[in-house]
């Protein structure tokens, strides 16, 4: 069995290079990309704290696959949103995308 260091080790690492491409990248889709990656971060997370405290039970792996439920219809809306933007502006880049302000 894997010890519970190396996975929470690598669900870290996941999650900051999500947090990394989110503050970094200015194109729309990467940012995009990276909020999954941190979204399946946790799921890593609430996958092993599972199996490692009560490994009888599935509530980790039910709650996970909402998570990535819910991951994958934002990724869909975003994913529109983002060709919609594209389409009317020409560009993904989100310091060039000022639809909200004044």
């Amino acid at each position: 069995m894997i010890p519970l260091e190396a996975v929470l080790a690598v669900s870290a690492a996941m999650f900051s290079i999500g947090l990394y491409g989110v503050l970094a990248r200015r194109n729309a889709v990467l940012v995009l990309m990276s909020i999954e990656l941190m979204l399946n971060a946790v799921n890593v997370n609430l996958i092993a704290f599972t199996a490692y405290l009560t490994p009888a039970q599935t509530v980790g792996q039910i709650i996970a696959i909402f998570v990535i439920t819910v991951a994958a219809a934002e990724a869909g809306l975003a994913l529109a949103i983002i060709l919609r933007l594209y389409r009317n502006r020409g560009t993904v880049n989100v310091d060039e995308v000022d639809l909200m302000k004044w």
